[in-house]
């Protein structure tokens, strides 16, 4: 399955056919308002998934640690490919006002998408990480994931092809960062191990980093403070589940 979309969004790259799908995917897409795909690219970011997946931390810590995994994954491969490749994004290439844009111009390392890198890895993490009985409704979060994608090019900050290509890759990272949580002793997944600690104290940061940093767009500003009342009550249950877990 990822190398179908990493072949079609090279195929569209090689075959210079990246231009005309991102403008008529970014001239389509604009059937919903600019608010909406910003809210959707905010499943995107790391720091905001995190903190939507937070609650994971009491119902399905192997999950959460699953998407973490993944995650960090994401983040370098993101770190590598984009300066690697350095190819410009739709601002970098197009004229001004010849497509759709919100937000702030950029203009450069455009393959791949990491919001939907990031989107698709958590969702493949954890798919994978839950039971076969679960996999039915949580196909959901490939359709968010998908919406992240077609979100960065809504906005007119990345080609069609840079989403293809993260689809696959996302995938990838999602599957290794199931394999890599499956791995972890059932014994170190209970609220008092060092693991779920560790994952609280990145909760902490998380918190701090929501209410002092705006992500991607100011208009998800009150998706930050609904991650940051996810957070701090999961924090507390995890803290009352110290004791009986002891």
């Amino acid at each position: 399955m990822p190398l179908l979309p990493i072949a079609l969004g090279l195929g569209l790259f090689v075959s210079h056919q990246q231009v005309s799908s991102f403008l008529v995917l970014n001239e389509a897409s604009q059937i919903l308002p600019n608010w909406a795909w910003a809210a959707f690219t905010y499943l995107g970011n790391g720091w905001g998934l995190f903190a939507i997946t937070f609650p994971l931390l009491i119902f399905a810590p192997r999950a959460l640690s699953a998407g973490i995994f993944a995650g960090a994954l994401t983040a370098v491969i993101s770190s590598i490919l984009k300066p690697l490749l350095s190819l410009p994004r739709p601002s970098g290439v197009l004229a001004e006002g010849s497509f759709f844009r919100f937000g702030d111009m950029l203009l450069s390392n455009s393959m791949p998408s990491g919001h939907t890198l990031t989107a698709f890895a958590v969702a493949t993490a954890i798919f994978f990480c839950a039971k076969q009985t679960l996999r039915t409704p949580l196909l959901l979060l490939f359709l968010l994931a998908i919406l992240v994608g077609i979100s960065r090019s809504a906005l007119g900050v990345h080609w069609l092809s840079d989403v293809l290509v993260a689809a696959g890759l996302g995938f990838w990272c999602g599957l290794i960062g199931a394999y890599l949580a499956d791995k972890i002793p059932r014994k170190q997944l209970l609220a008092n191990g060092w693991w779920p600690r560790f994952i609280a104290l990145g909760g902490l940061i998380t918190i701090y980093i929501l209410l002092n940093t705006s992500l991607d767009f100011a208009e998800n500003q009150y998706l930050q403070n609904l991650g940051v009342m996810l957070i701090f009550l999961t924090l507390i249950v995890f803290g009352l589940r110290q004791k009986t877990s002891a």
